[in-house]
């Protein structure tokens, strides 16, 4: 997958990007959100050797550039039966709030839709995440409950997440591509 507008990239992730995401998912103040607020305990190597395994038909990580540039990952995962699950992260703390989250996640989601054949796509985040939710909410994304204490983070604290789905009829941005193709 490659994807390109403008001054954003999204592309798969690679072997070569292991040491970059293992800084990123090593910090904890960037995997606090997820439950890792020590960060994750990986090596390069390992990121390396998970990156292979993935397929189109499974999952993909990927990463997502602004001017050439990492800021952060992305990914998806197949649930089956028309259905994928995205995940967004702007790891860069000076690229976050600039509106590239909402830009990327645009990008990716007409990209499942229009040439993965995706129906659905679904996505969580933390309850106290409000600022991810207000991205969701405005793209689009229809909130269809909370689950309350569903895992417990690195410190032994219960947290709570919100689950959010939009369907590729729900989706707005990609009905005026997809006419502006069709005219």
């Amino acid at each position: 997958m490659l994807i390109k507008k403008d001054n954003l990239t999204i592309r798969e992730a690679q072997a070569s990007d292991a040491p970059q995401l293992g800084i990123w998912w090593r910090d904890g103040a960037v995997m606090a959100h997820a439950g890792y607020p020590n960060g994750l305990a990986i090596t390069d190597e390992e990121i390396a050797e998970d990156l292979l395994m993935d397929t189109d038909e499974t999952r993909r990580r990927l990463i997502a550039e602004a001017d050439g540039q990492q800021i952060g990952e992305m990914s998806y995962r197949n649930k089956g039966f028309g259905k994928a699950e995205i995940g967004i992260k702007i790891c860069e703390v000076a690229k976050q709030e600039r509106g590239y989250g909402s830009r990327l996640l645009k990008m990716l989601i007409e990209e499942l839709f229009e040439n993965h054949g995706y129906e659905k796509i679904v996505l969580d985040t933390n309850l106290e995440n409000r600022r991810a939710q207000h991205v969701y909410e405005k793209l689009g994304f229809r909130k269809i409950g909370v689950r309350h204490d569903c895992f417990t983070d690195q410190l032994g604290k219960l947290q709570s997440a919100v689950d959010y789905e939009m369907t590729r009829e729900r989706c707005d941005y990609g009905k005026r591509n997809r006419q502006k193709r069709h005219t």
